[in-house]
């Protein structure tokens, strides 16, 4: 079964998507994703520390923050701060987003330092979280790679490249990417994190008033390796990795 979507792409068609680097004059990491209408701004932050429960380990640590600004949305959305804490959804998608990136590090050879990666949502038109993941990680190895341009670091910590992607079933069609008319009609929604050898960091799938059987999901599966695969390619490309970076991922 196929179907028209709202904005005439195929249904194993990403929405265009540019990723801008060294967005941030003072952040060691930082990139600005546009993913259609959506548009997010991840920063990444050096800190010469580990929360409490890791100090001693030797290991690193890379967590995250997400919000969306007031207007990123049809209507004015509250500030946490204003409320005085974290809504539930922004806190659910900012571990999803730390739990990520975190797969792509090695831990022990960056040392008992932290990597906050902030992504502040500019404009939502759907898939804020996963373009989230792909933009911030971008920021995250731009920073990695000023420790060792810094000299406190000898070698790229890296393990991997991670990417992320949305795919659901929409009137009954599986669908590449959706955007917020999409989502909200969906009757199965996914979210794919993988690494640049296919491997999971983290599958989401629900069914939203609806279900989805084993031979969709595997569609889903397939569908969202693709999308992966060229994501995977477009932040190569914006941060010009080197053979040397590239023979570093091997997970």
């Amino acid at each position: 079964m196929s179907i028209e979507r709202a904005d005439g792409r195929s249904a194993n068609e990403l929405r265009p998507i540019t990723i801008e680097r060294n967005i941030s004059r003072y952040a060691e990491g930082s990139a600005f994703i546009k993913w259609g209408n959506t548009h997010v701004l991840c920063t990444a932050t050096v800190e010469e520390k580990v929360p409490p429960f890791m100090r001693g380990s030797g290991d690193g640590w890379v967590t995250a923050e997400y919000s969306m600004l007031p207007r990123s949305t049809h209507q004015r959305m509250q500030r946490d701060s204003s409320k005085g804490k974290i809504n539930g959804r922004a806190s659910e998608i900012q571990r999803l987003i730390g739990r990520s990136l975190r797969a792509s590090v090695d831990m022990g050879l960056l040392g008992e330092r932290s990597i906050l990666i902030d992504c502040d949502v500019i404009q939502a038109d759907g898939g804020t979280r996963t373009a989230s993941i792909t933009g911030g990680y971008v920021a995250l190895l731009d920073a990695l790679r000023f420790l060792v341009i810094s000299e406190k670091l000898s070698v790229i910590p890296v393990k991997t490249q991670i990417a992320a992607v949305s795919a659901g079933k929409v009137s009954g069609s599986v669908l590449l990417d959706l955007c917020y008319e999409e989502d909200s009609a969906a009757e199965a929604d996914t979210n794919l994190v993988m690494t640049s050898m296919g491997s999971f960091a983290e599958f989401q799938g629900t069914g939203e008033g609806g279900t989805f059987s084993r031979t969709e999901l595997d569609e889903i599966i397939n569908m969202g390796w693709n999308g992966i695969k060229e994501l995977h390619r477009i932040q190569s490309q914006v941060l010009a990795l080197t053979d040397e970076e590239k023979g570093l991922m091997t997970i």
